[in-house]
């Protein structure tokens, strides 16, 4: 599987503010962009992701060994899906010394920020791996669904390993612990569903209202 490496050419600020909880606090806005320039420099953005056929009557993805899914909202969500992506991002491990020098250094505030803005990059990086799976999907008559990733609503965070795996995730330096916590820590992994595209309905798209973590810094608010 070839190693797709992402651009970040900026780092959303919006986000940035988001993800540290500060969309109703009074922060210095300085602060804010060097943290997001920052990261910008440090990230290395590598994803990597494998298509997997899917059989949503058993929940079941084609690996060796199979793959069974478990959990209401993650088989809902791949009701109608006839593939399976299976993606690993990371922007590697220089952040995090970073992060805890500003914090030896009594930086808090800003190593937060540091925090929040490598949090925005991963997913930026993630969204544009999302983007060339699409492209991909569409060229073999599907369409995508949003990501959905181990965590979140009731697909627990102990099957990361196995996704993880699934991926390939370890071509690109992501390992994971024994607490099921990704390292380094600015990397996600999530499936995304392939499904034909005259069949795709909006009801099936992934939203922030249907996750069981109310109190998630990063939940969005559903307008």
């Amino acid at each position: 599987m070839p190693i797709f490496n992402a651009s970040l050419t900026a780092i959303d600020i919006s986000e940035t503010r988001r993800y540290a909880g500060l969309n109703k606090a009074d922060f210095p806005q300085k602060l804010l962009e060097d943290a997001c320039f920052e990261v910008q420099m440090l990230a290395q953005a590598k994803g990597v992701w494998e298509l997997y056929e899917y059989d949503s009557k058993t929940s079941t993805l084609s690996a060796n060994p199979d793959y069974l899914l478990k959990g209401n909202k993650i088989t809902g969500y791949l009701k109608e899906a006839k593939k399976v992506a299976v993606l690993a991002v990371t922007i590697g491990e220089a952040l995090e010394a970073a992060i805890t020098e500003h914090f030896s250094k009594g930086n808090y505030a800003y190593a937060v920020l540091l925090d929040a803005a490598g949090t925005t990059a991963v997913e930026m990086a993630a969204d544009q791996l999302n983007k060339a799976i699409s492209q991909q999907a569409s060229k073999l008559g599907f369409h995508t669904l949003s990501r959905f990733s181990p965590g979140y609503g009731d697909w627990n965070i102990t099957e990361q390993p196995a996704v993880l795996a699934l991926a390939y995730g370890q071509t690109i330096g992501i390992q994971v612990t024994e607490s099921c916590m990704l390292v380094p820590r600015k990397s996600v992994t999530a499936v995304i569903g392939f499904v034909p595209t005259q069949t795709i309905k909006d009801c099936t798209k992934n939203h922030c209202n249907n996750c069981i973590q109310q109190n998630c810094l990063a939940r969005k608010e559903d307008h």
